[in-house]
C-alpha cells in the first residue's frame, strides 16, 4: 500500500508540474514581445545625442536562448558601430560578435568581440567591448566601456564579458529605438 501510495503521490506531482509548465509556456507564447525561444533579448538602433558634427550610431541584436538562461556568455548576435566626427576629424565603422548578454528590468549591459572594422576603428579588430543600455522608451540612457580611454581600440587586451559603465549618455530622440527584454 505505501508503494502504490507513492506511485500515486508522484503522478500527480508530475501531472501538477506538466499543468504548470504548459501554462507557464502559453503565458509567455501569447506575451507579444518576447519570443518562446529567448530567454532575454537587446535590440535596436539608434544615434547618440551628440552636438553637429559628431554623428555615431549603434545597432545591437544581441539574444540569450531560453535553453541558455543560466549562461549569459552563450549570449550570440551582433552589435554594429558607426562614429564619425568632424573636430577633431575621426571615422570609423566596426561590427562585433556578441558573447555576453545580461538584463535587469529595463537594462541591459552586452559585450561583443570586435571582428570587422575601418577607418579610425581598425584597431578595434579582436578586442572587447561592452554596452550599457538603459530602454526609456523615447530617449534612452547608454553606456560604453571605452567611456574612459576615448576609443574602442584603446580598451585592454584582457576586457572581461558583460562589462560597461553606467548609462550616462542618451540617445538622440527620434532616431531609433533600443529595446530591452529583460530576463524572466
Amino acid at each position: 500500500m505505501n508503494r502504490r501510495s507513492n506511485l500515486i503521490r508522484a503522478v500527480a506531482v508530475g501531472a501538477a508540474l506538466l499543468a504548470l509548465a504548459s501554462g507557464a509556456g502559453s503565458a509567455t507564447a501569447s506575451d507579444a514581445p518576447h519570443h518562446g525561444r529567448e530567454a532575454a533579448a537587446l535590440t535596436g538602433t539608434a544615434k547618440l545625442d551628440r552636438p553637429p558634427g559628431d554623428d555615431a550610431t549603434i545597432t545591437v541584436d544581441a539574444r540569450l536562448d531560453a535553453a541558455d538562461r543560466d549562461d549569459p556568455g552563450a549570449a550570440h548576435g551582433t552589435v554594429k558601430i558607426s562614429h564619425y566626427m568632424e573636430r577633431p576629424e575621426f571615422g570609423g565603422t566596426a561590427e562585433a560578435r556578441v558573447d555576453c548578454l545580461l538584463t535587469g528590468g529595463k537594462v541591459a549591459t552586452v559585450s561583443a568581440v570586435v571582428t570587422k572594422a575601418d577607418g579610425g576603428l581598425k584597431g578595434a579588430i579582436g578586442k572587447r567591448l561592452g554596452l550599457t543600455v538603459h530602454d526609456r522608451g523615447r530617449q534612452d540612457r547608454f553606456g560604453y566601456s571605452w567611456a574612459m580611454v576615448g576609443i574602442p581600440n584603446d580598451l585592454p587586451d584582457d576586457m572581461p564579458k558583460c562589462v560597461s559603465a553606467a548609462p550616462f549618455d542618451k540617445t538622440k530622440p527620434g532616431s531609433g529605438d533600443l529595446r530591452v527584454r529583460p530576463m524572466k
